[in-house]
């Protein structure tokens, strides 16, 4: 069988909304709506179009499209401490569930604070909706600057919390997950608790450290000690917990490391069984924060605290989509395993 004779295609620069419109059969305005998330268009008339940019080789402007429309459907994500698998977890969950949803991503890593506000101007720079903050060396005179010179249209904190007003939140409710742990705890019998804290910096902070040991002090009478490690990664949590324990006697050492994340309680697990040749749980027991898939392997099986990611991207394009102007914090879930 002969096939008809095809059109000669453009090569990929030269194509044009107009030759999608000539080889869809429809108008120039109805291709240029194919490609708007919320635009009125008929199922049949955007597959058409789709079919044809496909077959072409074309791609939208966007950039054009987002200057026209000012507004670019592009979140820039702006994060550092890829040492703690939980950033991986988070960063593969809210690309996938905003991609799903019509918005771009654009990761912009941040190394330390004083890259902090570098990291910003070049999220401006790309004329981005929104600016999701995932890192931990922000703190709030960074965020002000950042505000105040208009940097970014709308800056969210993700996962931490910070006290600048014209933040928004969206975390884990850090309060009912320590009390949870907490209760866990004192229903197991343990009385003598070390917090395992992640560095002490100015940054956009975690609220575990100080809920856990108000709510301690609260139920025993007791103080909680906290000790800082210098990162968010197993190589710090070895070092400062066995700098912690090391050489402590059986009835003055902690019988439970309640740690900040995952990644320091493996860490602190490690050790806790090879630095210190002592048993978890029966010598110290241990628990973390996040739920990394890590600490469901049979080489740890941690107790922990689930956050609520997707719940949490949930709100977040509730956020950028202008439903929602509030913080927000979430409860979790706790997993109870047999490190504690």
């Amino acid at each position: 069988m002969t096939l008809p004779p095809q059109p000669p295609r453009p090569s990929d620069d030269s194509v044009t909304a107009d030759d999608v419109a000539a080889a869809a059969g429809v108008s120039r305005w109805t291709v240029a709506r194919a490609f708007k998330k919320d635009a009125s268009i008929s199922r049949k008339s955007r597959e058409k179009v789709i079919a044809a940019a496909e077959r072409l080789g074309y791609a939208p402007d966007l950039l054009a499209s987002s200057l026209a429309s000012d507004r670019s459907n592009l979140v820039a994500l702006i994060t550092n401490d890829f040492n703690n698998p939980h950033k991986l977890v988070l960063l593969e969950r809210l690309t996938r569930i905003l991609w799903s949803r019509g918005w771009g991503t654009l990761l912009v890593h941040m190394s330390d604070s004083e890259d902090a506000s570098a990291a910003l101007l070049a999220a401006s720079q790309r004329r981005v909706d929104a600016a999701v903050v995932i890192g931990t060396r922000f703190d709030d005179k960074i965020l002000d600057t950042a505000l105040g010179a208009r940097r970014v249209k709308k800056l969210v904190v993700f996962a931490r919390y910070s006290q600048n007003p014209s933040t928004l939140n969206i975390a884990c409710d850090d309060v009912i997950a320590m009390r949870q742990i907490a209760d866990h705890l004192l229903e197991a019998g343990y009385r003598r608790p070390a917090f395992v804290a992640g560095p002490d910096t100015q940054s956009a902070k975690l609220h575990r450290k100080t809920a856990f040991g108000e709510y301690w002090a609260r139920q025993t009478g007791n103080n909680a000690p906290v000790i800082h490690v210098a990162e968010y990664d197993f190589g710090a949590a070895i070092q400062g917990v066995t700098e912690l324990l090391g050489g402590s006697a059986p009835e003055t050492r902690p019988d439970v490391l309640v740690c900040e994340n995952d990644i320091i309680a493996i860490g602190a697990m490690d050790a806790v069984r090879y630095r210190l040749g002592l048993r978890v749980p029966e010598d110290i027991a241990i628990t973390g924060f996040d739920d990394i898939p890590l600490s469901a392997s049979p080489a740890y099986l941690l107790t922990t605290y689930r956050q609520p990611i997707t719940g949490m991207t949930e709100k977040l394009l509730d956020m950028l989509e202008g439903k929602l102007n509030e913080d927000v914090f979430m409860p979790g879930k706790f997993i109870l395993r047999d490190s504690s």
